[in-house]
């Protein structure tokens, strides 16, 4: 495994690639199953395989979410040796911002309106950026990106559209505990009584889902219980459930089988912030 320190160190590699496809993972650090899950289906699909590890600062709009955020370098290096990627890139930040760290505007559209989109002021344009120029140094063919993380993709998807980039997005699914909770890398802030109850915010959904609660309510009416049955646990305070459109992520007004919908959840537990998803139909 090579690791690329910066960007000469990075072209240097990206010269000997010439004729094979270049699958490309996105990180911030801290790896669990989630994004290894990420690199094994570039492996699958892609020649090469290069995870990025660097913590984008434009994309944080909470100073000490940035600062608390967890960094276990040397572990994560050493997993993805273990699973033979091939390169990983430690962009230095001028890099990815030569100019010092300020965003581009994009048009999101109604994708960014709602749920994460509603007081992280800046967070999508941060996270688009430093994305967006990771394409343009790596030009990668394929790019992975899980659905836990479901607004992102969505943001992402559209702005390759926009701008007629070569990159191929891949969606992959949610990697969760055995208790069901998505896997992220911010788990690893949370004290163990924090940690058991936030096992209960899948369970809570899941069940709704099975008993098909949707049947016999709105979807205003259904948000309020399930943040209620959430707020029950004495480590969690709901920003907000959601109901929207999987394809413009805008909130549904009723419940119709022949629109594709998901719940959306976001959840302060302690200092973390958990987020999450699931397709209703």
């Amino acid at each position: 495994m090579t690791i690329l320190r910066n960007l000469s160190e990075l072209n240097e590699w990206r010269a000997q690639c010439s004729g094979q496809t270049i699958g490309f993972v996105p990180t911030m650090g801290a790896l669990h199953k989630g994004h290894f899950s990420l690199v094994r289906e570039s492996m699958k699909q892609a020649n090469l395989t290069i995870v990025s590890i660097y913590v984008n600062p434009t994309q944080f709009d909470n100073p000490e979410d940035l600062r608390k955020y967890p960094n276990t370098l040397e572990s994560d290096i050493k997993e993805l040796k273990d699973l033979e990627v091939n390169a990983v890139y430690l962009p230095t930040p001028s890099d990815l911002y030569p100019n010092g760290p300020i965003s581009k505007a994009f048009d999101f559209g109604s994708l960014a309106r709602f749920m994460e989109g509603i007081g992280r002021d800046g967070h999508f344009e941060g996270m688009a950026t430093v994305v967006t120029k990771f394409f343009e140094l790596i030009q990668p063919n394929f790019a992975y990106f899980g659905e836990k993380d479901f607004q992102q993709l969505a943001i992402i998807t559209r702005v390759v559209q926009q701008e007629n980039l070569p990159t191929v997005i891949v969606p992959v699914k949610t990697e969760r505990d055995e208790d069901g909770m998505a896997m992220s890398s911010r788990n690893l802030r949370l004290l163990d009584a924090q940690r058991k109850d936030a096992g209960n915010i899948n369970k809570i959904l899941k069940k709704w889902i099975f008993r098909k609660g949707y049947r016999s309510s709105t979807p205003g009416e259904s948000s309020e219980l399930l943040a209620n049955e959430i707020s029950h646990y004495e480590n969690l305070t709901v920003h907000y459930v959601t109901f929207a459109d999987s394809k413009n992520l805008e909130p549904i007004a009723s419940f119709n089988t022949s629109t594709p919908t998901r719940i959306f959840v976001a959840v302060q537990c302690g200092n973390v912030r958990l987020i999450d998803n699931f397709p209703l139909f």
